[in-house]
């Protein structure tokens, strides 16, 4: 059945009825609390339970609709946010309803303009996949070109564990990071601040259940922890992390910013633009593999803005290509007994696709340097350089059914003396 609401919302909206994504809102007089985007308006909750417009079991969650992060209203249950986002759905679509009656839309709608826009949940852990082929074949020609992809690539999905206390939103710029380099031609390793300054176009998951320490998620039910996913740029100083990362892995050229956007959309939203993941070879083992592994269309780009205003899409990608599935990553994560909890951040590592237009970093999509991005007027770049600015965006459409996730954007500012 196609739906419609009765707020006035652009035909490309990310924000349409079908979506209504939870994120962190507040304004000069409402403090930091739970809202659902739809459209250019945020969807004041409290209000709406405060004034009887939604169920009136929704009372006894009301304190978790005026916390600052969505934790403690993942933590309520599927039951209720499922709910939450159906009852809203319901109430804002079609024709006004007599419910509105005597209401004042300014007490629940607040437009996005107006709102300031926070990181939507507190998070404990933060996981990091490197989960395409397309991308992990790439960076392995760079290094290892007669045997790109290392033997255990295609046995297990490949992940390292980042750091939370630097994940930030939206809109939030960061300084150049600063570390240990050594170029190919030097003897002896240096101290400045990066000079290989990377994006990474990403996407990433929430945790929605909790798991105790010992216990497994297995592949079948694994989307049943899941409660939303969110764009993601994990930055990336290319030359620090070249250096460092034998033999443990990313440390300091990896832990110094990632960004998200502010809006989680619910796998509620997402579950249309589910498809069957392309057979896997060589055969996993038994508890990865299940009757239902799925990956998602989700369309995703990247652009690249300079001071001089110049800017160009330098990606354009699809969630599609990732060859581990989520629920893979998640049944690999929690094989040993890894405990999660509410609001872990688990990331799908760089998404990249199978053309030159589709590669999801600039350490890719330039040959590690060797082959500038043009912009026009003599512009050009090979890795970011200070006041260039990145915003991620990406959408999935089917059918008339928009579903989007806003953007995420960051600018690279000078190093700290």
């Amino acid at each position: 059945m196609k739906l419609t609401s009765w707020l006035d919302i652009a035909p490309d909206s990310d924000f349409s009825i079908y979506n209504l994504p939870f994120g962190i809102f507040s304004t000069p007089t409402i403090s930091p609390r739970p809202g659902i985007a739809l459209g250019d308006q945020v969807i004041h909750l409290a209000a709406l339970v405060e004034k009887g417009l939604l169920d009136a079991s929704f009372k006894a969650v009301l304190k978790q609709l005026e916390a600052p992060v969505l934790n403690p209203l993942i933590e309520a249950g599927p039951q209720v946010w499922e709910k939450l986002r159906l009852d809203v759905q319901s109430l804002f679509s079609g024709e006004k309803s007599k419910v509105w009656e005597g209401q004042k839309e300014a007490e629940f709608l607040v437009p996005m303009s107006q709102a300031r826009l926070h990181i939507p949940i507190q998070i404990g852990d933060y996981t990091d996949f490197y989960s395409s082929e397309y991308h992990a074949t790439n960076v392995g020609l760079m290094f290892r070109p007669d045997n790109p992809l290392l033997p255990n690539w295609k046995h297990m999905p490949i992940a390292y564990h980042g750091r939370s206390s630097s994940i930030v939103v939206s809109g939030t710029d960061f300084h150049r990071p600063k570390g240990q380099i050594k170029p190919p031609t030097a003897d002896l390793p240096s101290y400045s601040p990066t000079r290989q300054m990377d994006m990474e176009l990403e996407t990433a998951f929430v945790m929605g259940k909790s798991t105790q320490m010992g216990k497994s998620i297995g592949v079948e039910n694994a989307d049943q922890f899941i409660f939303g996913m969110l764009l993601f740029n994990d930055w990336s100083a290319r030359d620090i992390q070249s250096w460092e990362y034998q033999p443990l892995g990313p440390f300091l050229g990896k832990n110094f910013c990632s960004s998200v956007s502010p809006w989680i959309v619910t796998m509620d939203a997402l579950e249309p633009f589910r498809q069957v993941l392309p057979s896997q070879s060589p055969d996993v083992l038994d508890y990865l593999k299940s009757s239902d592994l799925w990956t998602l269309d989700i369309n995703l780009e990247a652009e690249l803005v300079l001071p001089s205003g110049n800017s160009k899409t330098i990606a354009k990608t699809n969630q599609k290509y990732l060859y581990w599935s989520l629920n893979q990553q998640l049944a690999h994560h929690t094989v040993n007994g890894c405990p999660m909890r509410v609001g872990d951040l688990l990331a799908s590592g760089t998404i990249s696709g199978p053309t030159p237009d589709s590669l999801g970093c600039l350490l890719e999509s330039t040959k590690r340097g060797q082959n500038p991005i043009e912009f026009g007027n003599g512009e050009k770049r090979t890795f970011m350089e200070d006041g260039d600015r990145i915003t991620l965006k990406g959408y999935a459409e089917k059918d008339g059914i928009r579903v989007g996730f806003g953007e995420v954007t960051g600018k690279v500012l000078p190093a700290v003396k």
